[in-house]
């Protein structure tokens, strides 16, 4: 399997004939860190202490906040970006929903999670970014609506 050159991209690129290879739940876990690395890159920026940070890198990154960004985002998907939500909607995992997480909740993550995964390996990386953006601020925009109730 030959292997493509990024061009000097930190994480390297893959053919489309090699992105097929993954399976919903590899690219979850991928995903999953995708996330959480922009979330975290973005919460850098803004100069808090590193207790701040964390604490609020945790909102962003659970079962609950995913399922959300999956329900505030589904409208603009593609139909493939659509298929690949619903082959991690439907990926069983060997494992059950962590503590405190609903089972719909977990499994709604896991979709989002594995379209991450999906447009990174794909070498979608504009329109992984302008998901995740919209997703991050749609998430921002619900908390402050909720503390100012």
């Amino acid at each position: 399997m030959e292997k493509e050159t990024s061009g000097g991209t930190l994480f390297g690129t893959w053919n489309g004939a090699e992105s097929t290879q993954f399976g919903p739940l590899q690219l979850a876990y991928l995903g999953d860190t995708l996330q959480d690395l922009f979330v975290r890159a973005k919460l850098l920026m803004r100069g808090q202490k590193v207790g701040e940070m964390h604490k609020e890198a945790v909102r962003f990154v659970n079962a609950k906040a995913q399922a959300r960004m999956l329900e505030v985002l589904s409208p603009e998907f593609t139909q493939e970006e659509a298929d690949v939500v619903r082959r991690g909607r439907n990926a069983q995992a060997k494992h059950h929903a962590p503590k405190g997480t609903s089972p719909a909740d977990y499994t709604h993550a896991t979709a989002l999670e594995t379209l991450w995964g999906y447009l990174f390996v794909t070498n979608q990386q504009e329109r992984l970014t302008e998901l995740m953006e919209k997703a991050v601020m749609e998430m921002e925009e619900t908390w402050q609506e909720q503390t100012s109730r």
